[in-house]
């Protein structure tokens, strides 16, 4: 198979298999700092293995190569790797988590174990000395213990114990070297040891023991616990502390002479408290025949078995140590170089005594991860401390592409900003910010200048390729700055914060160089500004300023008619009336009509026209579990067919290509998991071969390789024409519910014909438009009145633009896409009803949330699209199927006194979301 015949390396081979994907990642900038980083290398090779957000990186940082094992949709929670490092374990937390065992030679999943820790996932995990166990502990409240064999194709666990809550929330667990049925963990205050028998589900109470160490213990401070081992030559086992100590463990023999019982790690007691040095021990491991901490100033010390110090590595710029990982063999012998740059000044000698195994220890090269996002290489033999990466140490929230270079900027919390070649993945400068974080980036449309917008309201603009100030910083903002834009020709860039105000900017000449200086700002909307978005004028080279806020307010703003702090609104429209936008656009030239593109939380994409801001379109949108949060134009990329436009948007987690002109087919989209803890921005690159994307807290940048024949072939494959739509429909083309939508299409042709008629009657294949809403409602699609002129001027004016005339009646096919683009995406929903009673009810004696009969009849006269009382009293003798006392015998007859005496016999007085549903509105009710 090609695991058995990988061989170290494998994973950089140039003749990979070409990625199939309309999206493959290519490039992963950050990782995860709170996981250990392992090395991988041989020799002088350095290759590395760390966790960037739900991927494992194997990165050969001399060869500036990467390679991704992707199989994780949640945030990889904890990884270990087997003493040969050809095995690695990773696990996950969250819905549907994940214990992965891969191949580190062939990148290939050899075994994936499914529902391990069902409830909330993995908190920490071990392999074995032999590589065939791993220990596993969840993540929940109530921890639950498992030991598998992995190597054996059994969903279940070999054994399992439940841990009782008052042991602390358990994250660090190892084996024992030298038993692989016996292993430790280790929560910040109680340490547990375990026994576990082969074939038998062990790990009862008497089989794992747990410690509380107190003042009183050893009559001296404990600290808290961070990891523990075993000692390499007896039975003792160690756990470092906060206080800088070491615990010592050790068998304590029971009162029983039994032999079985001797071998049960219940006896196991802390015998002595070891002070070591006055800083926090953060790392303890046994390697070899040394015993090795890390401490939160940096500094790595070797041990002999007697815990006596052998020698400490130290560099004033190393912070606190996450993880120590050591080479697999030790370096060649060294030959006559210059000396270092950076020097490690050891605080001893190693012992005279010490054995030929502890000097080949102290010889080995080793990595050291900090807990402030640095890795470094540590050559033993010329006592250098040398940089491999250092990322970003908070949130990375800001991302951008040069308009004209392959250059990416990428922007953090923590101030530090950073500017890549995505082309040769090398880093070319970088600028750290102290005063506040970095939340928003934009480059000018020429290239010249980099806009930096900060969480305390500052925006700074750059030189794009110094990342100098090219003037002062501006500071007109009372919050933190969310997004950034330029006018297409620069002499505007405007900014939006997050409490609501838009602010606008105007270049100016300053001893004969291009600067800014502030022309206005307006509070122009009550909720989140979503995008700011600049255009330009269709009948001149003008810019023009958009703003979209969750208010559902389009803002355009006259930059002509503002002056110095006064900012004129051209227009104000509300676009939206149920829906929340939630991203704004400049739809491509691809018709004759100029349109604006929006998405909102309902999974709707919209056309609006540039001018009039009518609705004129509204299509069914990605469907990947959350809503599009940010769209952005792909740039032409096939000169031969100017039409062929693409799309790139993300959702919560996911980053997606959708072909245009947008319809509604689902084919045509595709979406991959990038950031499983939300996405913060995405960035295409100037010649749209690249996307980039960063994860807001999990501190990674991802670059994505965009192959868009891939997409095309899919959507190909999906069918052309109305055979997308037909397999949206329940059934399908051959379903009841196609049948029953043909019968009402075709029903509604006679109601327009006259159903009395006795005339010849002219077969066609098209219903009048105004025959849409009862076809709609007879499907179980109850739109708005609002939503139905929609439809209704969408078909009408769907031609307009090209002949000048109104449509006036739709056919089959036409009404069909109508359907599927304007229907709830996922059907009615019970929660929104719901949800309705929670906001307008009451609770009732019993807990439930009710509205009172006369508020509800209130509500339906006065509130939203309210109803007249002759309309709401029709419906309700309608739906109630009965007609009011004393009521005609004319369908349109109604006696108000009648229904009122209907409405208290039909109708309780007080109203439950359940009874409004299903007594009074007939809709079924998923048990």
């Amino acid at each position: 198979s090609l695991v058995w015949a990988a061989t170290p390396g494998m994973l950089f081979q140039e003749d990979k298999q070409t990625k199939l994907h309309p999206l493959s990642l290519s490039w992963v900038l950050g990782y995860n700092s709170s996981l250990a980083v392992h090395s991988l290398m041989d020799g002088e090779d350095w290759v590395l293995l760390y966790v960037s957000s739900h991927t494992v990186v194997i990165h050969d940082v001399l060869g500036n190569r990467q390679s991704h094992l992707q199989g994780h949709i949640n945030v990889i929670s904890c990884l270990c790797v087997s003493e040969d490092r050809r095995w690695v374990a990773t696990a996950d937390r969250g819905p549907d988590a994940l214990i992965i065992v891969w191949d580190s030679f062939s990148g290939i999943p050899v075994r994936t174990i499914f529902e391990s820790h069902p409830e909330d996932g993995v908190s920490a995990i071990a392999i074995s000395q032999d590589a065939k166990y791993l220990a596993t502990i969840s993540a929940g409240t109530v921890q639950r213990v498992c030991v598998w064999k992995w190597t054996s194709p059994t969903e279940k666990p070999m054994c399992s114990t439940e841990l009782r809550p008052e042991f602390g929330h358990q994250d660090y667990v190892i084996f024992n070297p030298q038993n692989p049925c016996e292993f430790v963990s280790n929560s910040k205050t109680q340490v547990i040891f375990y026994l576990w028998v082969t074939e038998m589900s062990l790990l009862e109470e008497d089989e794992c023991t747990a410690s509380l160490l107190s003042l009183q213990t050893f009559n001296s401070v404990v600290g808290h616990f961070s990891q523990s081992v075993f000692h390499f030559n007896n039975s003792q086992a160690l756990t470092g502390t906060s206080a800088g100590k070491l615990v010592v463990w050790d068998v304590v023999g029971p009162c029983t002479p039994s032999k079985e019982l001797q071998a049960k790690p219940h006896s196991m007691k802390a015998t002595k408290l070891v002070p070591m040095q006055k800083d926090s021990l953060t790392v303890l491991k046994v390697f070899e025949s040394c015993i090795v901490t890390g401490d939160v100033k940096g500094q790595v010390k070797f041990y002999d078995g007697q815990l006596q110090l052998l020698t400490c590595y130290s560099h004033s710029k190393v912070g606190p140590i996450r993880s120590i990982s050591f080479s697999k063999t030790p370096p060649d012998p060294p030959s006559a170089s210059p000396a270092c740059s950076t020097s490690c000044i050891p605080s001893s000698q190693p012992s005279s005594e010490s054995s030929n195994s502890v000097s080949l220890t102290l010889n080995r090269n080793f990595i050291l991860s900090t807990s402030d996002a640095t890795v470094l290489h540590v050559a033993t033999d010329r006592t250098n401390f040398e940089k491999v990466m250092e990322e970003a140490k908070k949130a990375v929230n800001a991302v951008a592409c040069h308009p004209r270079q392959a250059l990416v900027a990428v922007g953090s919390d923590c101030g530090l900003l950073k500017v890549w070649d995505y082309q040769q993945t090398k880093h070319l400068v970088s600028r750290i910010f102290t005063e506040s974080g970095i939340q928003c980036l934009s480059y000018d449309p020429k290239g010249y200048f980099l806009a930096a917008g900060f969480t305390d309201g500052s925006v700074c603009i750059l030189d794009a390729i110094s990342l100098q100030s090219s003037c002062r910083e501006f500071k007109f903002s009372r919050g933190a700055i969310t997004h950034i834009s330029f006018s297409h020709d620069s002499e505007y860039f405007a900014t939006a914060d997050e409490k609501y105000s838009v602010t606008v900017y105007k270049s100016v000449l300053q001893n004969g160089s291009r600067c800014w200086e502030h022309l206005a700002g307006l509070h122009s909307h009550y909720k989140p500004i979503r995008s700011i978005l600049f255009g330009v004028q269709l009948d001149s080279n003008e810019p023009r300023l958009l703003s979209l806020g969750e208010d559902r307010q389009l803002v355009e703003y006259d930059l002509n008619s503002s002056s110095k702090d006064h900012l004129v609104v051209l227009h104000r429209d509300r676009i939206e009336q149920m829906a929340v936008p939630l991203c704004l656009a400049w739809y491509p030239q691809l018709s004759t009509e100029s349109f604006i593109l929006t998405a909102n939380n309902c999974y709707k994409m919209k056309l609006y026209n540039t001018t009039t801001k009518m609705c004129r379109k509204t299509l069914l949108g990605p469907t990947y579990g959350s809503a599009l949060e940010k769209i952005q134009i792909l740039p032409p990329t096939n000169s031969t067919d100017p039409q062929k436009r693409y799309l790139a948007y993300i959702t919560k987690d996911k980053v997606g290509l959708q072909i245009l002109p947008v319809d509604g087919n689902p084919h045509k989209s595709s979406a991959f998991i990038c950031h499983p803890d939300g996405v913060s921005d995405l960035a295409s690159s100037y010649d749209g071969c690249y996307i980039f994307t960063v994860g807001g807290n999990d501190r990674t940048l991802m670059k994505w390789k965009v192959n868009l024949n891939a997409l095309d072939a899919a959507a190909s494959l999906g069918g052309e024409d109305l055979i997308p739509f037909y397999n949206l429909l329940d059934g399908g083309r051959e379903g009841e519910f196609f049948r029953e939508l043909e019968d009402y299409f075709y029903y509604a042709q006679l109601r327009s014909h006259g159903i009395d008629t006795l005339e010849t009657r002219q077969v066609s294949t098209h219903i009048p438009l105004e025959e849409i809403p009862s076809v709609m409602r007879a499907m179980g699609f109850y739109p708005s009145e609002e939503k139905i002129e929609e439809m209704i001027n969408e078909v009408k004016f769907s031609k307009y633009a090209d002949t000048g005339e109104q449509v006036t009646k739709i056919n089959l096919g036409d009404f069909i896409k109508l359907y599927i683009n304007h229907r709830p995406a996922f059907g009615l929903s019970m929660k929104k009803i719901q949800q309705a009673f929670h906001v307008l009810g009451y609770d009732n004696e019993n807990g439930d949330k009710v509205i009172d009969r006369g508020d509800l009849l209130l509500l339906l006269q006065c509130r939203g699209e309210h109803m007249t009382e002759d309309e709401l009293v029709q419906c309700l003798t309608t739906l109630l199927g009965r007609r009011p006392a004393g009521g005609g015998s004319e369908p349109d007859t109604y006696d108000p006194s009648g229904a009122a005496a209907l409405t208290e016999e039909e109708i309780p007085a007080e109203i439950t979301a359940e009874i409004f549903a299903t007594d009074i509105l007939g809709l079924p009710i998923a048990e």
